[in-house]
Formats: C-alpha cells, sequence, structure tokens
C-alpha cells in the first residue's frame, strides 16, 4: 500500500518564538499564519519488508540529521498504531530546505497526513495538527488552508491549530524574495532556545503577541490588506528584536534583508502597499495586493537583480 499526501508552507502573520516544552513542541504564545499555494510538499509512504525505514528527499538519500528527525517522528506513529515496521519516505519539495522558507512545516504536514492514511488512523483535521505539531511546530498549521491560528495550549493534545478562513477572498499577494536557499547557520530551535534565556526582553514577547494576534483577527475581517501588512511587519521586527538583544546576539538577516527593508518605508512614502515579514532566515515575503504587485516585482528586480522572485497566494489545507 502506498499513501501520498501534498501539505503547503505557511507564513506566520504573528509569530511564535520560544517553546515551553520542546520536545512535545509546545510554543509560549498563539501564532497566526496564511497557508501559500506556491511552496508545498508532496510526501509518498508505504511499509517496507523489513524494520530499517528509508528516507529520500528529491530522489536523493536523507542527510543523517534529516533521517533522524524523520525516524524518531516515524517511531512516535510506529508507537501509537503498535506496529515495529520499516517504512519508505519519499519526499518531493519544492521548497529550499532549513532556508526560513517553511520547509519543514510542509514536510511534516505532508507526512504526518501520509502516515495517517498508511496506518489507516482516521485521524480529524485537529488531530492531524497535533500530530503534525510534533514533527515541526509549525507544522501544525499547514494542515489548513487560508489564515489559521495556532493555540499554544498546555499539552499534547490541546496545541494545535484552528483555520480562521480556509478561502479568503481578499486579493492579498505575497512577493517571496530569495536572496539565499542554503541552509542557515543557527537552526529555529536553537535561536529560539538562546533568545528565550538570554534576551531581557524576552518577558514582553507574549503581550506583544497577544495584543498583535487581537488586531490581526480584526483586519482580516475588515479585509484590509495595509493593516495585515503594517501588523505582521510590526510583530516580526519585534520578534528579531529579540535576537539581536540575546547574548551574545545573533541575526537571520543578511545585508540583502537589511537593505529590502529599509526601502519599503521610501516606497510606502511614494504610495506603493508593501510590507515585509520574515522567518527564520535571510529571505523576505512582501505582503501586497494583486494590483500593486507589478509595480512591487518591478522595484525588487531593479534594486536586487539576483534574487529568485515567486509569486505566492493563499493557498490550500492538507490534500
Amino acid at each position: 500500500m502506498t499513501t501520498t499526501t501534498t501539505a503547503h508552507t505557511n507564513i506566520a502573520l504573528i509569530k511564535y518564538w520560544g517553546k515551553k516544552d520542546p520536545q512535545l513542541h509546545l510554543p509560549y504564545t498563539d501564532s497566526l499564519s496564511l497557508t501559500l499555494d506556491g511552496y508545498s510538499t508532496t510526501t509518498t509512504t508505504q511499509f517496507l519488508p523489513g524494520r530499517q525505514d528509508q528516507v529520500q528527499v528529491n530522489g536523493h538519500p536523507a542527510s543523517p540529521a534529516f533521517f533522524q528527525r524523520v525516524v524518531n517522528f516515524l517511531d512516535l506513529v510506529r508507537q501509537v498504531n503498535h506496529s515495529q515496521k520499516g517504512i519508505l519516505v519519499q519526499t518531493t519539495n519544492q521548497v529550499p530546505t532549513a532556508a526560513g522558507l517553511a520547509s519543514s512545516a510542509s514536510g511534516f504536514a505532508a507526512l504526518a497526513g501520509s502516515l495517517n492514511r498508511l496506518f489507516q488512523m482516521n485521524l480529524t483535521p485537529t488531530q492531524l495538527s497535533c500530530l503534525a505539531r510534533r514533527g515541526s511546530g509549525s507544522a501544525s498549521r499547514s494542515i489548513f488552508g487560508g489564515f489559521v491560528r495556532w493555540q499554544h495550549g498546555t499539552g499534547d493534545f490541546d496545541s494545535y491549530a484552528l483555520p480562521i478562513d480556509e478561502h479568503p477572498q481578499l486579493p492579498l499577494t505575497l512577493l517571496s524574495v530569495v536572496f539565499n536557499g542554503q541552509a542557515k547557520k543557527v537552526s529555529s530551535t536553537q535561536g529560539m532556545e538562546q533568545a528565550v534565556q538570554t534576551s531581557p526582553f524576552y518577558p514582553q514577547w507574549p503581550q506583544i503577541v497577544e495584543r498583535d494576534l487581537d488586531e490581526m483577527l480584526l483586519a482580516i475581517q475588515k479585509q484590509d490588506i495595509a493593516e495585515i501588512g503594517q501588523l505582521a511587519e510590526s510583530n516580526c521586527l519585534a520578534m528579531h528584536a529579540l535576537n539581536w538583544t540575546a547574548r551574545p546576539f545573533f541575526t537571520y538577516f543578511t545585508a540583502e534583508t537589511w537593505q529590502l527593508i529599509n526601502l519599503l518605508p521610501i516606497w510606502r512614502q511614494r504610495g506603493v502597499l508593501v510590507y515585509a515579514t520574515v522567518d527564520a532566515g535571510p529571505n523576505v515575503k512582501l505582503i501586497t495586493n494583486q494590483e500593486t504587485l507589478p509595480v512591487v516585482r518591478k522595484l525588487v528586480q531593479s534594486k536586487f537583480p539576483q534574487a529568485q522572485l515567486t509569486t505566492l497566494y493563499p493557498g490550500p489545507g492538507l490534500t
């Protein structure tokens, strides 16, 4: 029996940064994301005759670190199903891995969905969200399409994502600007831990998220793209400020990241609707609308001719 599932990445508009339980991937705060149509992971799983697992990514054997991460997830599912069977995992990834483009979100959401079918677990979307979270926290959100809220919860069974609007009708458009598709030097897990433990401003972070999330829900309800963009940009910079104030400080931003972000207020003064959000990596997602997208794309191309640009729209949940 072979099962195949596709999941899409998501971009956190209101971010989580910090885990109160690293093993269960329980965050300190809620978060709110938008699932995107352009970046996806398709995963096929099947049982093997023996007990040895095989993991392939884009047709090649997985790196030792990623192989172990996947096997740990397979062990979790096997334990639940009282199984010792080996599993072949074949993943086709349309996202640069570990570059701050949410490859783990789509990857573990797709893996959870495929294993759900392989083991005939018949999990509900909420249960699938909990399972995907055990592989990667942000994967809990990629079970659903459109705008999604991940509630931080108190344990393994109440920390899951819920859809806010799976089929948003507003003309929200993102332009992904990839400066560097290489794996980042500081992993998200390592960066979170360092910020939580050493930034003197971390105690204020949950309050910032709570306020921004309430305001973002209103902006989505009003379909106000400018307000959505402004809140997302502000929340993003507040998150990265935790890294700059960690001891020792670190940053995911490169010179190009800074240059683009500093150009945005200038472009907005000219009447261009454009805001930025950046996950744990150097690459930027610009928030705009369909009408303004050609202007934004032309501006970015003129300043960063080497950057890889991808247009993204609100995307679907697990398929």
